[in-house]
């Protein structure tokens, strides 16, 4: 096992290029894979209507796929929030399982409210009027639709996520054997056990720059990369060193060695520098507890 992070492979090397480009191309996916959908089905439903004879406009199945797909996309963030609320975990599915189905009710019931108001607005500028048959029986229709593309959309983010966690190494505490003291202070992780692509090493306590908030885990942020860790930031605070880490948000823990400047703003808030450039929030609820650990450092 390591002592620290081993040393740069091209796949790191792969990875650090991927990251300024991460949230282009994750939404960018999202985008074209919607938009795709949504002029494919629009021509494979014009083709079914005109194999059946029946008598719609070229327009009004572009209408259909277009509304649907718009409204799915609009509604995609609220999909990403609510998996990292209930995340769809090995050791959590069965406690978030039930929480995920009433979330697909909830997203299938603003998925279709959506799309019957875009339909009805653009029969509406055409002069004509779309009927969308009794509600009760249009949203069960769509719900059995709706689940099919929710659930989809659940295990492509859930596997997504996996991946990304396997390819920048996830961190646990490193725990001290059974047979060691018993003391009454909180435990001070001296070091954090990160494992990478089958392999281990380990980081100090002392080296990792600051903490962020992320759903069910807690970034470790140490020489540019970021490692999760699957705790809560009131656990973790409590086991850091008071005097070496400082909550300074609800979402964010500061190293105060690592701490460049500190910029009070007109709000009551302030703005950290930290010394490897990044700029971290400072609520004024942290504010007053940061300023006597400054001093004291």
């Amino acid at each position: 096992m390591n002592r620290e992070p081993p040393p740069t492979s091209t796949r790191d090397n792969l990875w650090d290029r991927y990251q300024p480009w991460r949230r282009s191309l994750e939404w960018g996916f999202w985008i074209v894979s919607y938009l795709v959908g949504a002029m494919t089905n629009s021509v494979t439903a014009l083709m079914d209507i005109r194999r059946a004879g029946l008598d719609f406009a070229a327009w009004e199945p572009a209408v259909w796929e277009w509304s649907s797909h718009l409204v799915a996309l609009a509604l995609l963030p609220a999909v990403l929030w609510y998996t990292r609320r209930f995340p769809l975990h090995f050791d959590t599915w069965r406690r978030n399982l039930p929480w995920l189905a009433l979330g697909s009710v909830a997203w299938s019931l603003l998925h279709v409210a959506g799309m019957m108001a875009l339909r009805k607005a653009v029969y509406a500028a055409q002069g004509d009027y779309y009927d969308g048959g009794p509600w009760p029986r249009t949203f069960l229709y769509e719900y059995l639709k709706d689940f099919k593309h929710f659930a989809g959309l659940v295990v492509t983010i859930e596997g997504y996520r996996l991946l990304i966690r396997r390819l920048q190494g996830e961190a646990s505490v490193l725990v001290q054997p059974d047979d060691a003291p018993q003391v009454e202070q909180p435990e001070r992780p001296e070091r954090f056990l990160v494992r990478k692509l089958g392999k281990e090493f380990l980081i100090a306590a002392a080296d990792v720059e600051w903490l962020q908030a992320a759903g069910n885990y807690v970034n470790l942020h140490l020489r540019g990369r970021d490692y999760p860790l699957r705790t809560t930031m009131a656990t973790i605070e409590a086991q850091l060193d008071p005097a070496r880490f400082v909550r300074v948000h609800r979402s964010y823990i500061v190293n105060l060695d690592c701490v460049g400047e500190i910029e009070p703003l007109d709000t009551g808030d302030a703005r950290i520098a930290m010394r490897d450039g990044t700029t971290i929030p400072c609520s004024r609820t942290y504010r007053d507890a940061l300023r006597p650990e400054r001093r004291a450092a």
